[in-house]
């Protein structure tokens, strides 16, 4: 018993009502519109950072000798040393955007989801 008084509903009734609450947020068009920008974004920044790492790798595999060289004449480092700091750079900086734009648009549409189910 609640310590209002009131029994608790019972398992199989509050199953049923957190489907239908679930598939009620399913269909809501924030929680859509949330999904695909989430899912958009997430998939296209690891795409590029993907196809830039493989690129680096297969560029130190098939032509070692092109980050071999120096920067400069006389420099000690090499394009391999600025393309692999600039790799780790990236992921930083694909980091920022991820978070900034999950600051301003996923929460606005998380709240507006909140309101929408309450």
């Amino acid at each position: 018993m609640k310590p209002d008084g009131a029994f608790p509903p019972k398992p199989h009734v509050r199953r049923h009502d957190a489907a239908a609450r679930i598939e009620s947020i399913r269909q809501n068009p924030n929680f859509r519109r949330l999904a695909s920008i989430r899912a958009r974004l997430g998939l296209s920044m690891a795409a590029l950072m993907a196809t830039l790492y493989f690129a680096y790798i297969l560029t130190v595999a098939l032509k070692p000798s092109a980050l071999g060289t120096p920067v400069l004449p006389d420099a000690v480092s090499t394009w391999g040393i600025v393309a692999g700091v600039s790799l780790l750079g990236l992921g930083f900086v694909l980091t920022a955007i991820y978070v900034a734009v999950a600051n301003r648009t996923f929460d606005r549409l998380t709240q507006n989801l909140r309101e929408d189910v309450q």
